[in-house]
C-alpha cells in the first residue's frame, strides 16, 4: 500500500510536436483531390491523428472503451435524483449488453471493459475463487468515496492507489485508442467541484441538473457543494483537490489518461465527468491535451466552461448528458474517417485531376 505522504508515480509527458511530420501531413492534406480546407475540422482531426500516432498514414488499432465506475458518499446529502444502488445496477446493465454504451460499442466494434474502482457492491459474490466476469475488472480501492461535505472524499493513499490502478489498467490493454466512459451516481457533483476549484469559478456556475434535478433540487445541490468548497478551501494543488472533492472513478481515469498519453494512444474524451479527469490530468501534465480528442459538448451546462478552460473544441454537440462513454462512441467514426482520408484519398497527381489554376494576365 502507498504511504499517506507518498506522491503517485506519474509519467512525464514529452512534447509530440514534430515540425517535419506536421509539414508532411499538412502538405499531404493540401494535395488531396478537394479544394483546400474543404473537409473543415475533419482535416484538423486528420492532422492530430497523424501527430499523435507519429505517422503520415495513421491506423487506429483495437480501440478500448473503458467505463470507470464508483460510488460517492455525497449522494447521502440528496444531490442526485437517483439512489446509489443505480451505480451497481447500471454496471450489471453494461455487462449484460443493455446500456446505451453497450449498444454503441457493439455497433462500432469497440472492446468494452467496465472497471469497478469503488462501487458499493460485490460483483463477484457467490462466484468460485479466481472466477471473474467477462468484461469486468475489479480494481476496487474502497467501497465508494466518502462524503466530501464531511471530510475528504478520498485519503491521499486511496487517491494515489486509484491513479496507479488506472495506469496499470492501460498498460495491460491492447490497441492505440482509449475511449473514456464512467458511471457513478453523484459524480456530477464531484466534477462540478473539480471545475470550481481548478478553474477558480463559483460553484453555482459549475452545477447543473445531473441526473435530472428540478430547479429546487439544483438549488439544494449548490448549497451542499458550497459547504464542500468551504470545507476544502485551503486545498490548492491538483492532487490535493482531487483527493478532497473527486471520486475513485475520476482518480482512476486520471491515471489511465496520463498513461495512455505517455504511450501516445489517442484519448477520446466523453462528456462532463470524463473531461473533469482530463482537467486534473492537464493540471498535472499540460501536454496531455496533445493526445486528447473531445467527443462532444454535454448538455450539462458547466461542460462548456470546462472545455473553454482547457481551450479545446469538441467534435459534436447533440445535447447529450448520459455519460457512460456514449458520446465518445458516437464520435468514434469521425476518428476512423479522419485516418482513412489520410491513407486512402487520392492526391491530384495520383488521380490525374487538374489542380486549381492560378489567375493569369489573360484572365485579368
Amino acid at each position: 500500500m502507498l504511504s499517506q505522504q507518498a506522491q503517485p508515480d506519474l509519467p512525464q509527458l514529452a512534447d509530440i510536436r514534430d515540425a517535419a511530420l506536421t509539414q508532411a501531413l499538412t502538405a499531404k492534406l493540401a494535395n488531396k483531390t478537394k479544394p483546400l480546407g474543404s473537409l473543415g475540422r475533419l482535416e484538423d482531426l486528420s492532422l492530430q491523428m497523424g501527430q499523435i500516432l507519429g505517422s503520415e498514414e495513421p491506423v487506429l488499432e483495437q480501440p478500448q472503451m473503458v467505463v470507470f465506475a464508483a460510488d460517492h458518499g455525497i449522494t447521502r446529502r440528496g444531490v442526485s435524483a437517483y439512489p446509489s444502488d443505480v451505480t451497481w445496477q447500471m454496471v450489471d446493465n453494461f455487462l449484460s449488453g443493455g446500456a446505451a454504451v453497450s449498444v454503441l460499442a457493439r455497433q462500432h466494434g469497440l472492446a468494452l471493459t467496465v472497471v469497478d474502482c469503488g462501487v458499493q457492491h460485490n460483483f463477484l459474490e457467490g462466484l468460485p475463487e479466481g472466477v471473474g466476469i467477462d468484461g469486468l475488472q475489479v480494481r476496487k480501492v474502497a467501497w465508494g468515496a466518502a462524503d466530501s461535505s464531511k471530510g475528504a472524499a478520498m485519503t491521499r493513499t486511496e487517491c494515489n492507489l486509484a491513479i496507479a490502478h488506472g495506469r496499470a489498467l492501460v498498460q495491460e490493454l491492447p490497441g492505440n485508442v482509449l475511449l473514456l466512459g464512467e458511471m457513478g451516481i453523484g459524480n456530477t457533483s464531484a466534477a462540478s467541484l473539480l471545475l470550481a476549484k481548478l478553474a477558480g469559478l463559483d460553484i453555482a456556475q459549475c452545477t447543473g441538473a445531473g441526473t435530472g434535478l428540478n430547479a429546487a433540487a439544483i438549488d439544494h445541490k449548490i448549497a451542499v457543494l458550497r459547504e464542500v468548497m468551504l470545507r476544502h478551501a485551503r486545498q490548492r494543488e491538483p492532487l490535493g483537490i482531487l483527493a478532497a472533492v473527486g471520486g475513485l472513478e475520476i482518480a482512476t481515469m486520471v491515471g489511465a489518461v496520463l498513461q495512455a498519453a505517455h504511450e501516445r494512444r489517442v484519448v477520446l474524451v466523453d462528456g462532463f465527468i470524463s473531461t473533469s479527469a482530463v482537467l486534473v490530468a492537464h493540471a498535472l501534465q499540460p501536454l496531455v491535451l496533445q493526445r486528447c480528442v473531445f467527443a462532444h459538448r454535454s448538455g450539462e451546462r458547466a461542460h462548456e466552461q470546462m472545455l473553454q478552460h482547457l481551450g479545446v473544441q469538441p467534435l459534436l454537440d447533440l445535447g447529450l448528458r448520459l455519460g457512460e462513454g456514449s458520446g465518445a462512441a458516437l464520435a468514434w467514426p469521425l476518428l476512423v474517417s479522419s485516418c482513412a482520408i489520410l491513407r486512402e484519398m487520392a492526391s491530384f497527381a495520383s488521380a490525374g485531376v487538374s489542380e486549381k489554376s492560378e489567375p493569369t494576365d489573360q484572365d485579368a
